[in-house]
């Protein structure tokens, strides 16, 4: 049976996998120069990094059982993939708005 704890450490594996999916989408959209090869990135890399953590996670026994393998994988790695996206898309400023300093030729 589920307890609270159960829940609540699920909870924490799902915010730290939205966590993750919004700094590589950002990492990806600083040092990507083309809009492709950011999305190619994400779309690739945050989900395959999101299944490692998730199958750490899980086997350590953190979480309650979801009944299938398709259910785990919509709620602990696309739910998180999306909001992390969008959380980098819509609420972080885009990398073409920051203003650096000119570098020296040293």
């Amino acid at each position: 049976m589920a307890t609270i704890l159960d829940f609540a450490l699920m909870a924490v594996v799902f915010a730290g996998n939205t966590i993750i999916a919004a700094v590589m989408t950002r990492f990806f959209r600083l040092q990507l120069k083309t809009r492709w090869g950011s999305v190619v990135y994400t779309a690739l890399l945050v989900p395959l990094a999101l299944v490692v953590t998730t199958i750490v996670a899980f086997s350590l026994g953190v979480g309650v059982d979801l009944g299938s393998a398709a259910a785990v994988l919509g709620l602990m790695v696309g739910l998180p993939t999306g909001l992390g996206v969008t959380i980098d898309v819509l609420y972080v400023p885009a990398p073409d708005e920051y203003e650096l300093p000119e570098t020296t030729g040293r």
